[in-house]
């Protein structure tokens, strides 16, 4: 489909668009396009001959239905129907004898009807088209024991003999020996009843699929990893709206930013993607037995049963199985319980796993035909909590600037267990509510109430990444507390800004430096000649630190530190000293030339702190003996 934007008045009532839009199998994205076509057409001032060409289209499209009934209601042979009793409709079968004792073809053979499909009455009834791969499922019903069931398999698993074998497990009568009937069956049963087998839309993800949003809509169903469904299935609404409300409205009068945020964080989530953010991390750290939670599970019931086995998971998975869950929730919370519970692997990698997550997008990974698979993608929030902060873990500027950090007082909750009970059996309405409000307003307006937030926290101090990601969670709290809970409890701009970090605190090689400053003033026997047992590092003289370049290099890597990013950028602040084409100085250390790092102390330093280098023939004294 051509963009909007680009059609003329010529072409949005051309043969070609309104054919395209008429061919759409899903009634629900056909009267969708047809709503945006005609708003397109009034812009170019053609809408009444749209109009006119849309309804002459549709009567072209009733009576080719109505001929295609008269069609199937002509008389047929029994023997070309299936005659099962139950629910599902006889349908087309060709050849096939198909009835109660099960599926049989005449053996031109023999003469007979020996050749054997199944034992017992089957049928395709629904075929499932999932909206990101284009890979169909298909709904089987078959009858064992005089009960009729369903099940939902691959569509490649009832095209192939070898595989459809694996239905065995699940009670259907097929055997390496009929397998082959059961899939030619199958498929003469499916493609003679096309328009009469329904097509339904399927996704694996939650959050906003063509224009609607799982699993409030329900034109779309969900079809996700088995693994996974706990999960999707948790996010319902349960319980009583009102007392969730009322425990709310409770809570948010005692002011605390930890309570507001994580809820606003919670809703926020959901708004990513349209707003055209960034995934984020929303942390809350502090004390043990502050409440952290139970604020996590406060947040969670916006959506979802915050029970610790339903929506909220923990770190003790693997970094594919988490990339898998945010892939499934898509635009919902990722709610993640103490930074701390980390199996090994991810603990080696947290930084990584923090890029990873805020990235969108999963690792491209290869499949057992050689081919790729698809790559999980998503656009949420991340929640997450722990004792100490998460960027503790990290130490990249540019994994710091995707979290937001709330510390977490004491005592945030006068009675937790009474809290963490009453959303155990009360939640998921709010998350409703607020996509019901989303659409209500439409996108414009809540852009335009996030960009004058945006503009509010625009700070030179402070990194864009960080504000960009603030500005949705506030627009979030700003739409949740005046349509929701009407209380007027906003989070004040003063406090949102306590969560960004400022911009110099973000760069590496600040940090670096401050890091190669704070190793120095922590041991000064290391730069003192007159100490022999310990190892040196070097020296200090008129105002500069000067490492020995082997020391220099492991006091960077201790740190986490890039040795040449930081020196290309203290080389053009001019912190250096160095010779010509390098970024070291060639030193003279007991007449033994020496490569050192000569780096200027910053103005707030003791520059008289530090053992003096002595300047008798401009020599330094080696950290070691000559042997």
């Amino acid at each position: 489909m051509v963009p909007l934007n680009e059609l003329t008045a010529e072409t949005v009532i051309s043969d070609d668009i309104l054919t395209e839009v008429f061919d759409q199998e899903d009634e629900l994205y056909k009267s969708r396009l047809l709503l945006s076509l005609e708003d397109r057409a009034g812009e170019l001032g053609v809408k009444k001959k749209f109009q006119e060409l849309v309804k002459a289209y549709k009567r072209v499209e009733r009576e080719m239905r109505r001929r295609e009934r008269e069609r199937k209601s002509q008389p047929c042979s029994l023997e070309q129907w299936t005659n099962f009793s139950g629910p599902y409709d006889n349908m087309q079968c060709k050849q096939w004898i198909a009835s109660e004792n099960g599926i049989y073809l005449n053996n031109p053979s023999t003469g007979y009807t020996d050749i054997l499909a199944c034992y017992h009455p089957i049928l395709p009834v629904e075929r499932m088209k999932n909206l990101e791969t284009g890979e169909e499922q298909i709904k089987l019903a078959y009858k064992r024991n005089g009960r009729w069931e369903e099940i939902i398999v691959p569509k490649t698993m009832v095209t192939s003999a070898n595989k459809i074998v694996a239905l065995s497990g699940r009670g259907i009568a097929v055997t390496s020996e009929n397998a082959k009937y059961l899939v030619r069956y199958l498929a003469d049963v499916e493609n003679a009843n096309e328009d009469h087998i329904a097509v339904q839309y399927s996704t694996s993800k939650l959050g906003w699929i063509r224009g609607g949003f799982l699993p409030y809509d329900t034109e779309i169903i969900f079809d996700g990893d088995v693994r996974f469904r706990q999960i999707a299935e948790s996010v319902v609404p349960a319980g009583s709206r009102t007392a969730w409300y009322e425990h709310m409205a409770q809570l948010r009068r005692t002011g605390r930013i930890e309570i507001k945020f994580m809820l606003a964080a919670s809703f926020s989530s959901v708004l990513v993607q349209p707003l055209g953010g960034l995934p984020y991390f929303v942390d809350l750290w502090g004390e043990t037995e502050g409440g952290k939670t139970v604020d996590l599970m406060v947040a969670a019931s916006v959506w979802a049963n915050p029970d610790e086995n339903a929506y909220i998971k923990d770190y003790k998975g693997t970094e594919v199985g988490l990339e898998a869950i945010c892939d499934l929730l898509n635009h919902l919370p990722l709610i993640l319980d103490d930074t701390s519970k980390k199996n090994r692997k991810i603990e080696d990698n947290f930084e990584g796993l923090v890029y990873d997550l805020c990235s969108g997008k999963g690792k491209t990974r290869s499949n057992k035909d050689l081919g790729l698979n698809r790559e999980n993608h998503w656009k949420n929030c991340i929640l997450t909590n722990g004792e100490r902060p998460l960027s503790s873990y990290v130490t990249q500027g540019g994994a710091i600037n995707r979290i937001l950090e709330v510390e977490c007082g004491r005592k945030v909750f006068d009675d937790p267990g009474a809290t963490a009970e009453l959303v155990k059996r009360n939640y998921g309405h709010a998350g409703r509510d607020f996509v019901d409000v989303l659409k209500d307003l439409g996108w414009d307006k809540v852009r335009e109430i996030q960009q004058g937030i945006l503009r509010q926290l625009a700070d030179d101090d402070k990194m864009q990444k960080q504000s960009l990601s603030l500005s949705i969670v506030l627009t979030a709290d700003k739409l949740a507390t005046d349509y929701l809970f009407k209380d007027r409890q906003y989070i004040s701009l003063e406090e949102a800004r306590e969560v960004l970090v400022d911009r110099d605190e973000l760069s590496d090689n600040e940090r670096c430096y401050q890091f190669l400053m704070d190793k120095a003033a922590m041991n000064p026997a290391r730069f003192d000649r007159d100490n022999e047992n310990v190892e040196k590092w070097g020296m200090v003289k008129d105002g500069y630190i000067i490492f020995y370049s082997p020391a220099f290099a492991a006091i960077c890597k201790d740190g986490g530190f890039s040795r040449a990013s930081f020196l290309s950028w203290a080389n053009r602040k001019g912190m250096l000293e160095t010779d010509q084409g390098r970024m070291d100085k060639l030193k003279s250390v007991q007449g033994k030339k020496v490569r050192c790092i000569v780096l200027k102390l910053n103005d707030g330093s003791d520059k008289d702190g530090f053992v003096q280098m002595d300047d008798e023939e401009g020599q330094m004294e080696l950290p070691f003996n000559e042997r």
